[in-house]
């Protein structure tokens, strides 16, 4: 099978919502399924968080984040941390553990390499949405982190079975972008069942559309991805990479309100961008 076919099979098993996760992934499935339920409250969101040494980890980690320890008081407990960062936040600290569990089984060196580079590209994303939400847009920015973390999912979902099919990303970025990457992305997504506001955002980052100055979901999502400074190792050749150097300037230029720019109001907030990308890429 040559590699736009492979393409073509995994999209169509995708579209069918015929995908294989790892065992890990569909643990961490059932808990996100958990905390989606309107009934599961902060004590049994911090329960099910403590069962999982990795994910209680994460989670008080991001909680003494810059992003959102704003009082400057370090905490240690679990549930303090669940607490502070609230159920909705905690949903994209388990969509993050999801996307790198995506890649966890990745044995392969070459594929390894990119779905580091990848998670990197990803954490800036979610980090700079978070953000930019927050100062700029005034979207939702738990929604922002969220969608941020799970933009690439089909990528690292495409990653995790590439060795099954040698030589699948051995062409252009463009064939991935072609033939995979809606289509891959969208199966996934559905199977995680991502909200389809959310869906609809990620949707417009593939479309490649914004407004100036932006200001929906999808144009915070887009921004972000124009600003991250590690790019897609799956979409992104040097002539793509210089387009979005070229909008991300644009971008950088264009006023917020009547005496900000954009640049500005991310300068202020770089500390509360590296704080969350430290916690989310280690």
């Amino acid at each position: 099978m040559n590699r736009l076919d492979a393409f073509k099979s995994i999209a169509a098993l995708a579209g069918r919502g015929e995908l294989t996760f790892p065992a890990n992934v569909n643990a961490s499935l059932k808990l996100q399924q958990a905390l989606a339920d309107p009934d599961c409250h902060i004590e049994a969101a911090a329960k099910l968080v403590q069962a999982d040494p990795l994910l209680a980890a994460r989670t008080v980690a991001i909680a003494n984040s810059v992003a959102f320890n704003r009082s400057g008081i370090e905490i240690t407990s679990v549930r303090n941390a669940v607490q502070r960062l609230g159920v909705r936040t905690l949903q994209s600290v388990v969509a993050a553990l999801i996307v790198r569990q995506l890649g966890s089984t990745i044995t392969d060196p070459v594929l390894q390499a990119k779905a580091a580079q990848l998670w990197e590209h990803t954490a800036h994303v979610a980090a700079l949405s978070q953000v930019i939400a927050r100062r700029v847009t005034k979207v939702d920015a738990d929604t922002a982190l969220f969608a941020g973390i799970m933009h690439e999912v089909g990528g690292f979902y495409l990653l995790s079975r590439a060795a099954e099919f040698p030589g699948l990303l051995d062409g252009e970025p463009q064939e991935w972008i072609e033939y995979g990457e809606q289509a891959i992305g969208q199966g996934v997504l559905a199977k995680l069942k991502v909200p389809e506001a959310v869906m609809n955002a990620i949707g417009s980052l593939w479309e490649g559309l914004r407004a100036i100055p932006p200001e929906s979901l999808g144009d915070t999502l887009l921004l972000a991805n124009d600003l991250a400074p590690v790019a897609s190792p799956l979409n992104e050749s040097p002539a793509a990479i210089a387009v979005r150097n070229a909008r991300a300037a644009r971008g950088i230029d264009c006023l917020i309100g009547d005496d900000a720019t954009l640049s500005s109001i991310l300068a202020d907030a770089d500390e509360e961008v590296q704080s969350l990308l430290h916690v989310l890429v280690h």
